[in-house]
């Protein structure tokens, strides 16, 4: 099967600037404050539903995913699309998993994890290929298993062939809030907790970004 030119383009852009972009986030301040307060409430959620490890999405170079573990979830592990990232990752934390791969297509078991956080993961997903990855999401997320979906909020596409000094060729799909937990919802991941905030004036965001916590519904008894 012929691999999709999004897939391809987004793996080869994030090898190319894997170093840079690990470079330039290394002395980026603590996470924001809401933003940890969602991170943390995920990670209270997944602790008391107890249904195993805890997959970080996109993870990039890992940045993330050593915060999982500090927030109290035992086994975070990482899948990123890029080759160059994960080998980032790999090197400077060494105690933690990452594997490469695909969110539209993960090697991972069905019911198998306890938490997904999907940290603008989705961001490069092409409008067909949304209900792909969140129902990858649901086949692998435990029945109770929580999800944090964090993107940028807009309602049209953003393309780069320039970034951190390298060629590139992404395009960012901005979306409504609305519009996520609709897809989620389609996907039988209902959400029941959303926050929009405003931009931070930090030289990195420029528009307000969206926060989705939501469940896989327990089994019925």
């Amino acid at each position: 099967m012929t691999e999709p030119d999004f897939l391809r383009n987004t793996r080869a852009s994030y090898d190319a600037i894997a170093a840079d972009y690990t470079e330039r986030f290394r002395y980026q301040p603590d996470i924001k404050p809401l933003d940890h307060a969602m991170l943390a409430a995920f990670a209270e959620l997944v602790r008391d539903g107890g249904h195993g490890p805890v997959a970080d999405l996109g993870c990039g170079p890992g940045r993330l995913t050593p915060l999982l573990r500090e927030l109290g979830l035992e086994d975070p592990f990482g899948i990123d699309l890029s080759p160059q990232m994960i080998e980032i990752a790999r090197k400077n934390h060494p105690g933690l998993r990452f594997e490469v791969g695909s969110i539209t297509a993960l090697d991972v078991p069905d019911n198998s994890v306890g938490g997904i956080l999907s940290w603008y993961s989705i961001i490069h997903l092409p409008p067909d290929q949304l209900p792909l990855a969140l129902a990858e999401f649901h086949r692998v997320l435990a029945p109770g298993g929580a999800l944090l979906v964090a993107f940028q909020v807009g309602d049209r596409l953003h393309r780069r062939d320039e970034l951190l000094g390298h060629q590139v060729s992404l395009e960012f799909h901005r979306r409504t809030a609305e519009t996520v937990i609709a897809a989620l919802a389609a996907a039988d991941l209902p959400v029941h907790t959303q926050l929009v905030r405003g931009p931070v004036t930090d030289g990195v965001e420029s528009v307000p970004q969206a926060f989705l916590l939501a469940r896989k519904p327990s089994t019925a008894a």
